[in-house]
């Protein structure tokens, strides 16, 4: 990758461990997917990590407390056309599978009710009910693209970090409309449900790509209680540019080193075969 481009990373909700151990395990979960997936054998890789944990959390999780750390996948990396079924036979596909009519019903058409919203996702519910610390996250995803504001940027976004991306981009769209992003990626993301889109409406006028992103892919795993809306696209609007937000299904493969499956995991998101080759395609 050369260096006029970079990808700018994000990570999602929860205690993460220290700073430059999750940046180099997003790292390596990126490359592994780009040796696997794609051929390529080169360890040159322009990444910026934009760290949050520790704005909540204060200190990280401690390595022998880590039950989740990034390691190789054993087997092969499965796409979704070529993966799906296998899963289906195995019983793997669980109550997070269950149809999004009936994980809408569960959360509310009208909204997910801020104590609903605690006992889910606390980090989230810190986000809007303190303006304080959710101006300190956005300003560090801020300052990471303020930083290579010349170069071509892709931002991956996890999780939670999906929601502090799209605000911040929708933000710079406004601040500087001649700003580029070449391709905004969201994996796991939770921007489908209805509580996110509706604080979304109430700080913008209208629920859409922003306006600087010139790609936007969401990879979801139907398996991921966060990414209970796997189809973003028929809910965010096209920027004034035409672009929408594209829609891909992914297997989540990654496995805790007790065998434990994690269908919402960054690592197994980051190296799954359609997001490397999103990557290869952009840079």
């Amino acid at each position: 990758m050369a260096e006029s481009q970079v990808i700018i990373g994000i990570h999602g909700l929860a205690n993460k461990p220290e700073a430059e151990t999750l940046k180099g395990w997003w790292k390596d979960s990126i490359l592994e997917g780009l040796e696997r997936n794609q051929g390529r054998t080169s360890r040159t890789l322009s990444f910026e990590s934009v760290y949050w944990a520790n704005v909540l959390y204060g200190a990280p999780i401690p390595d022998d407390e880590n039950k989740e750390p990034y390691r190789k996948a054993e087997g092969p990396l499965k796409t979704y056309k070529d993966g799906w079924w296998d899963d289906l036979v195995a019983g793997l596909a669980d109550a997070a599978a269950t149809p999004l009519d009936l994980t809408k019903r569960y959360f509310g058409f009208d909204g997910i009710a801020d104590a609903v919203l605690r006992a889910k996702l606390d980090d989230l519910a810190t986000y809007y009910e303190k303006p304080k610390i959710r101006k300190e996250l956005r300003d560090l995803l801020r300052a990471a693209l303020e930083k290579h504001k010349d170069k071509r940027i892709m931002v991956i976004a996890h999780s939670m970090g999906t929601i502090i991306a799209y605000d911040v981009l929708r933000a710079l769209g406004r601040e500087d409309p001649a700003r580029v992003i070449d391709h905004f990626v969201t994996i796991g993301s939770p921007l489908g449900l209805p509580h996110v889109k509706h604080k979304i409406y109430e700080e913008n006028d209208l629920v859409r790509t922003p306006s600087v992103v010139r790609r936007w892919t969401n990879f979801a795993d139907r398996r991921d209680p966060v990414a209970a809306d796997v189809r973003l696209s028929g809910d965010y609007a096209p920027n004034n540019r035409g672009v929408e937000v594209r829609d891909d299904l992914v297997i989540n493969g990654y496995k805790s080193p007790a065998g434990k499956a994690n269908y919402h995991k960054s690592y197994g998101y980051l190296r799954a075969p359609e997001v490397s080759e999103a990557i290869r395609s952009s840079f």
